[in-house]
């Protein structure tokens, strides 16, 4: 039987630390829902050319990758609680030039230091850090539930921040991108207030330093491992961004910027909702089938998407590889902290977080290339995303289909 046990969402066992990481990620979740849809009329406001927003969120994103490598090389050195403390202040230095500062030269070196997001998504410096922490705050046997409630709370949070975005342009004091920025600052404030009152049990555990060093070879293999998983599997997603699909559907079908709003309010409510079956799921099939069962349903609706004959039904398609396309996330995570000793979690989250940036980062360029003439006409990014990712299945299939998780 799975390793599993299906209690609750909110797992009783989560502890000081892990409703503190749960909340600071919900925070700065929030925050990156109320700039990302600012960002680009801040910078505008400013007098900045269009390839400008693009270099600078390329900055952002070159930043995030040397600090979640950096971090998950040395964070259990430096110790955890120091290291998310300063890059939540970092973050809300970021947010105070940004609301203060019209000068780009400025704005690209804090893009560059502190985190600025284009989405909602957290693959940045904290997020393998507070994997590592909340791994250690209950028994294996609870993690998909306190990953799926560390997920949800922030896909919640994130859309609240994009509603708050809305709401800050009726506000008559300050530019609405400006008002974001300020509040992103508070944010971040906030984070490192509760970073602060973290207890030593997020620290990494000790262990006896010949038995570490028996096992790091075989552990940076496993790491490597994973890694390389997380970048096929985030290249794959990545040729099906909102902003491709968007495209798709108003080229192909004719799709109106209204009924494209209301596509993908359900597109991204649908998955959150979704999110909260993973700990049921789990406690049955186990953490592997949670992973590759939703993922390769997911993956075989996004391949059949460019054969929709008409808009209706190729929205029905889309909803419903949404419903189903992150139900694994949680599971993930869970996994990555089952294969891998405590000793490591932090660098294996750090850098399976990292493979998953780089390869977000390359493949939107990639999918653009893909949208003219023939390759287009025949939905080109959506079927080598959806073969990649199916590729990905059965990659962590054949890996893993052996491993116990106990």
């Amino acid at each position: 039987m799975p390793n599993v046990q299906a209690r609750s969402l909110f797992p009783v066992e989560l502890g000081r630390n892990g409703l503190l990481v749960i909340a600071a990620r919900a925070l700065r979740t929030f925050g990156y829902g109320c700039t990302s849809v600012l960002l680009a009329e801040l910078l505008t406001q400013d007098g900045d050319a269009p390839w400008q927003t693009g270099l600078l969120l390329a900055v952002a994103s070159a930043g995030s990758v040397v600090a979640s490598l950096t971090l998950g090389l040395f964070a259990d050195v430096w110790g955890r609680r120091r290291t998310l403390i300063a890059c939540g202040c970092l973050m809300a230095v970021t947010g105070a030039v940004f609301a203060l500062s019209e000068s780009y030269p400025v704005l690209i070196a804090a893009a560059f230091v502190g985190t600025i997001s284009p989405s909602t998504n957290d693959n940045t410096p904290f997020s393998g850090v507070e994997q590592a922490i909340l791994a250690q705050t209950c028994p294996q046997a609870r993690h998909t539930s306190v990953f799926t409630c560390y997920n949800v709370t922030a896909m919640a949070s994130g859309a609240l921040g994009a509603l708050a975005a809305a709401g800050l342009g009726l506000q008559p004091w300050t530019s609405a991108p400006d008002a974001a920025f300020a509040l992103y600052a508070l944010l971040a404030a906030g984070t490192v207030t509760l970073f602060w009152n973290l207890t030593p049990q997020a620290e990494p555990p000790r262990t006896a330093p010949s038995g570490q060093d028996r096992r790091s070879g075989r552990m940076c293999g496993q790491v490597r491992l994973l890694a390389g998983l997380s970048a096929l599997d985030a290249l794959a997603g990545g040729l099906a961004v909102q902003a491709v699909l968007a495209w798709w559907f108003a080229h192909r079908y004719g799709a109106t910027t209204t009924q494209l709003g209301l596509v993908f309010f359900a597109a991204n409510l649908l998955p959150a909702l979704a999110q909260l079956t993973a700990p049921l799921l789990a406690a049955r099939r186990g953490l592997l089938a949670t992973m590759l069962l939703p993922h390769t349903v997911a993956n075989l609706l996004l391949a059949c998407i460019p054969f929709a004959p008409d808009l209706a039904t190729a929205v029905t398609l889309l909803l419903l590889r949404q419903t189903v396309s992150k139900i694994d996330v949680p599971a993930r995570q869970a996994f990555t902290a089952a294969v891998v000793p405590s000793a490591h979690r932090t660098a294996a989250a750090s850098m399976t977080s990292l493979a998953r940036s780089v390869a977000v980062s390359v493949a939107p360029i990639a999918a653009t290339t893909m949208l003219t003439g023939t390759l287009a006409a025949l939905g080109a990014p959506l079927l080598l995303g959806a073969a990649l990712g199916l590729g990905y299945d059965l990659a962590l299939w054949r890996a893993y289909r052996g491993v116990p998780l106990t």
